[in-house]
């Protein structure tokens, strides 16, 4: 058996509820106070749940949240960068008690869990905002969702899954950290490197890849879908464009491509810490950090994603960051480096992003072979067309 690294604080969390205790709260369930929950708390839940999260073993009371706002750690010590929370109304919160079951349902009113309520507690959102998200304003969708969308009041307490929320795409993608451990350990790989995107994978992104993966046994390619719906590209075709990389310009022993069903928070440098202590849970011992991992807009300064690492001792996370520098595509060079790696003028360079080939494709140009593949430029392109009827 190949050495895996533990999950974050030693145990790989399991609420999912079964069997004979399953059913006696799928039945009680229905008779108890209700809360509807949005999208993002039914990835939270699933990420809970399948021990994404670990150690994380339902929605964090008032010390876990002041500890973790303002030190990056759980009340153990335990390093934990964002809040994970339930918010409800006042008058919601009114009509619950103290050390009493709450059933949690999704849009349609199915019953997804029971939240065995410890606390009821009111925060200050504008200090939330200010220090997970280093601004106030509204305009940046992380704070957007705190301060006008979330609940005033929050609601803690450990959580069983009665229903893991219900996904009918992909699913041969949707792997739990039990699964990817599995199927890592199958493969004898020992050192894996995760990568996390939201966007199609451009030459850029095959360049740290590849790097990362001289150094590993293996790549976990893990695009984040929070079910969230985007502008331009389908999840079918970004799904399909990773396919499609991986199968004709990567060793397909070396790679497996598995889907992240996580919320995004647009929480920058925080944001990069938590995917990073995540990604140990599905069992991965490196992770890439890019200089704006979790960015939007203008909000953080380049290569903070990559400082914050500092904070930590060498063993806190156990999981090895690796971090790159901007990838661009050189002229005299030929190919994708970095300013490690080229000694030419930036005016030989050409910088491409995620959101580029977005603007470029619903423009309709095709990108040019130095910026995608041409496999998934045409994935891509007949997307866009797609959808624009």
């Amino acid at each position: 058996m190949h050495y895996q690294i533990p999950p974050h604080g030693g145990e790989l969390v399991n609420r999912v509820l079964r069997g004979s205790e399953r059913e006696f709260w799928a039945e009680k369930g229905m008779s108890l106070p209700s809360i509807t929950v949005d999208a993002r708390t039914l990835c939270d839940i699933e990420m809970i749940a399948c021990g994404a999260m670990s150690p994380l073993e339902g929605f964090m009371c008032r010390d876990e949240y002041n500890h973790v706002i303002d030190h990056m750690r759980l009340s153990s010590g335990l390093p934990w960068p964002l809040p994970v929370v339930l918010g409800v109304s006042r008058d919601q919160a009114d009509d619950f008690d103290v050390d009493s079951p709450i059933a949690l349902k999704d849009a349609s009113g199915a019953l997804i869990a029971i939240l065995h309520l410890e606390e009821i507690f009111v925060v200050n959102k504008e200090k939330e905002a200010a220090k997970v998200f280093k601004t106030g304003d509204t305009a940046h969708p992380g704070v957007s969702y705190i301060l006008e969308k979330r609940g005033d009041v929050l609601v803690g307490g450990d959580i069983d899954v009665i229903n893991m929320p219900a996904h009918t795409d992909f699913a041969e993608y949707r792997l739990t950290p039990l699964e990817t451990r599995h199927a890592f350990e199958k493969r004898g790989w020992a050192r894996i490197v995760g990568f996390q995107t939201r966007n199609p994978l451009h030459r850029a992104h095959e360049y740290v890849q590849k790097c990362a993966l001289e150094f590993c046994d293996g790549l976990l390619v893990h695009p984040l879908f929070d079910g969230q719906k985007e502008e331009g590209i389908s999840v079918a075709a970004r799904m399909e464009s990773y396919k499609a990389l991986i199968e004709n310009h990567f060793p397909e022993e070396h790679v497996i491509l598995a889907i992240f069903p996580c919320a995004k928070r647009y929480a920058g440098p925080r944001e990069a810490v938590f995917h990073a202590i995540v990604r140990k849970n599905y069992g991965c011992t490196h992770f890439i950090v890019g200089r704006d991992h979790a960015g939007v807009g203008r909000y953080y300064a380049g290569r903070e994603a990559q400082e914050i690492f500092k904070e930590f001792g060498p063993h806190e996370l156990d999981i090895v960051p690796m971090f790159f520098d901007q990838v661009v595509h050189c002229r005299k060079c030929g190919t994708m480096v970095t300013p490690k790696t080229c000694p030419h003028d930036v005016d030989e360079h050409v910088a491409y992003s995620g959101s580029a080939l977005r603007e470029m494709l619903l423009r309709g140009e095709r990108p040019p072979v130095e910026f995608t593949r041409p496999e998934v430029a045409d994935i891509l392109m007949e997307s866009v067309r797609t959808q624009a009827g």
